[in-house]
This record gives C-alpha cells, structure tokens and sequence, in this order.
C-alpha cells in the first residue's frame, strides 16, 4: 500500500497544505486524478467549499480534484480516481458518512490494490486500527470506531506534549492515550504537527522536522524512525 499519514494540513504562518507541496507531489506522482474525502466537515463548511479549498491547491499543482460526493455512487467515484486524499475535520463525521455513503469499503479495496491515499487529521485516523485516539467529541456515532487497519497502530494526531509550568488541570494527551491503552492493546503513535508517516509497502518512514511518541505495551518513548516490523 502506498499511505501519506499526515498530522495536520496547515502549520501555523503558512498556507494550506504549504508545507506538503514537494512531498504531495511525488507521493501521488502517478496518480493524476484525486478523489477528495470532504465528509470531516460537520457545519460551517459545505463539501462543495471545503473540496474547492484542496481542488484550488491541488490544481495549481497539476492535478485533477473531484469530491466524492459529487458522485452518483462510491463505486464511480472510487474507480474514476487515481488516488485519494481525506481532509480533517471531525472523525466521527468522517467515519460515519464514508461507512453510509459505501465508499468505505471501496477505498480500502482500492487502496489495498496500490492506489495511493493521504490523509490529514481526521483522514489519517483512519488509516489506523481505530478511530478511538481521535481528539474529536463524539457528536455522531457511527455504525463502528474500526479504521481501515492498513497499518498496524493507532494514530493520535496534532499530538501536544505536557506544558512544563502550566497550571491546567484538564488531561493531557499521554494520559488519554495511556487510559486508552488499559482497555486497549494496540500500539498508538502520537504524531507532532509538521510530521507525517509515509508508506510504501513494507517500508515506513517518518518525516517532517518532529520526532513522534509512541505508546505501546513495551515501550512509551521518542522516535525518529518508525518500522513496520516493530508492530
């Protein structure tokens, strides 16, 4: 499988997707027509507003954007693309309607083909086991928390480390994840804004300038490389 898992689409002083342009375009190099995934948004933005937002980037890039509910069916949409990007947005949204709308089953059979998928925030939730790492209130329930499990761990995405001094008293992100894991086995990587997983068939590889935190029954800790055989 070829995955883009990435953290988050915009870091902070630069455009949409700014920052991923060198990297989009060689991840989906082959891939010259995108299907776009708009479902995260639940208000506030349409899928018509939110698709015309990648369509402009991705356009400029050269490439062709169509959104997937612009489709009569999920089989059309799903075979009409080349590949395949997911936005963020709320994830229990997204893994609702993308179960109800059927093309769930079509972009992981599609995926699992070759075809190339990226996801950001709530669309690289999904790449993982669950969707229960997310960081989203659960405003909708879905028919079911399982994730496409094209890789062997959970994501917790825009991952944010304790604030030395702070006097918030809420929980932080490791004790979440930590709590999740007494019911839980699976490992779960906390991915830092800027970084991303990629995938190409066996081989992982983190990038961007942070290190990630991985939560696992052996090992809680920093690392910088990330193998698929360590899962």
């Amino acid at each position: 499988m070829n995955l883009l898992i990435v953290s988050t689409s915009t870091v902070y002083g630069k455009p949409y997707l700014s920052y991923l342009e060198t990297e989009c375009k060689d991840f989906f190099s082959s891939a010259k027509k995108i299907l776009f995934i708009p479902f995260a948004r639940p208000g506030g933005m349409t899928h018509d507003a939110y698709t015309a937002r990648a369509k402009e980037v991705f356009e400029a890039w050269g490439f062709e954007m169509r959104g997937a509910h612009e489709f009569e069916t999920a089989e059309e949409g799903t075979n009409w693309a080349d590949g395949f990007f997911t936005g963020g947005g709320n994830t229990f949204v997204l893994c609702d309607t993308i179960r109800n709308t059927g093309y769930f089953d079509t972009i992981d059979a599609a995926v699992r083909a070759g075809k190339p998928y990226m996801g950001t925030s709530a669309g690289c939730n999904l790449t993982g086991i669950s969707i229960c790492t997310t960081n989203d209130m659960p405003i909708v329930y879905p028919p079911s928390f399982e994730a496409f499990g094209w890789v062997p761990f959970n994501i917790n995405p825009h991952y944010l480390d304790p604030v030395e001094g702070s006097t918030h008293m809420g929980e932080t992100r490791e004790t979440r994840i930590k709590e999740f894991q007494h019911f839980n086995d699976q490992p779960v990587i906390g991915l830092r804004e800027g970084s991303w997983i990629r995938v190409h068939g066996e081989h992982m590889e983190l990038k961007g300038k942070q290190t990630a935190r991985i939560f696992s029954a052996n090992y809680v800790g920093e690392i910088s490389k990330i193998r698929i055989d360590e899962f």
